[in-house]
């Protein structure tokens, strides 16, 4: 299987559950919480991890107790994760309603700007066969490299926003690009944009309404979410998703098929907290990939 090199996204995170997310009105609100390690290439690393899809995470935290627990985290979970050390660990609390709506607050942000081993960079992205390129501020430094060696490229630009600078370079550097429609309600003619400009595929998820996916040539397909998983807690569905899609991808599946496997994945994620379920493993994609879509 092709090895899997995933550039940012490691965060220490306090998720608070509400009945609904406040008004902005000053008030008194009850919930209950938990800590645990997040953002976006912790989620991927981990449920590739569950998925036996080899790989290796490079991120940016502080050299402080919030920095040293991620490291033990992903470390204790198997994930191969190398870093460089930024002047704090990015910090969020996220306020999470019954829905799975959230609002991210960020206590400490990460710096761009971070010192970073280039050399062992260039080493891990010259020997990777795919790579995960995280909208990470730092990883837009990485994006030379990743031409230089001409790999092929995935992003997940998230809650993406046509016009907004940010994500251009992202967008270019992608050979396969993910988002979401959370602020995209046109986010059919984007995916025919993203087409039309040279991109292998497009999949565009829309939370508990399901995906989308767009191939050259093809007409846009949608794919439902599985209504029997129950749910608990929605970090990490999406990174899930992209696991589950890529782990059918790496196995030959059509893209298609490998939508199946996302959407098995993401459904998973939402049954516990934390960000990966420890029921994931290939065994149960492909017990539940037969039962539910039967092929």
């Amino acid at each position: 299987m092709k090895k899997i090199l995933i550039l940012g996204g490691t965060t220490y995170d306090e998720v608070i559950h509400l009945d609904h997310l406040p008004d902005p009105t000053p008030q008194s609100v009850f919930g209950s919480s938990y800590e645990t390690i997040g953002s976006t290439g912790a989620g991927k690393a981990l449920s590739m991890t569950k998925l036996g899809i080899p790989n290796t995470l490079h991120s940016i935290l502080g050299n402080d107790s919030m920095g040293k627990e991620i490291i033990h985290f992903l470390h204790e979970n198997g994930v191969d994760f190398v870093y460089d050390f930024d002047s704090v660990t990015e910090k969020h609390v996220n306020l999470m309603d019954k829905s799975g709506e959230r609002i991210s607050i960020f206590v400490t942000t990460s710096n761009p700007d971070v010192p970073l081993d280039l050399n062992r960079l260039d080493h891990l992205i010259r020997e990777a066969d795919l790579v995960v390129l995280n909208i990470i501020g730092y990883t837009k430094r990485l994006i030379p490299i990743l031409a230089k060696y001409k790999k092929e490229v995935w992003t997940d630009l998230h809650d993406y926003l046509p016009g907004d600078p940010y994500y251009d370079a992202y967008l270019q550097a992608s050979d396969v690009v993910f988002f979401s429609s959370d602020r995209l309600p046109e986010y059919k003619t984007e995916m025919e944009k993203m087409i039309r400009s040279g991109k292998r595929f497009v999949v565009c998820t829309h939370g508990k309404k399901g995906a989308t996916l767009k191939e050259p040539g093809k007409e846009l397909v949608f794919e439902p979410v599985i209504d029997t998983y129950r749910y608990v807690d929605a970090n990490g569905a999406g990174d899930n998703f992209f696991s589950g899609f890529l782990y059918g991808y790496l196995k030959g599946c059509t893209a298609e098929e490998s939508m199946c496997y996302a959407t098995i994945a993401g459904g998973l994620a939402i049954t516990t907290i934390g960000l990966v379920s420890p029921d994931l493993s290939a065994d149960y994609m492909e017990t539940m990939y037969q039962k539910i879509y039967g092929k």
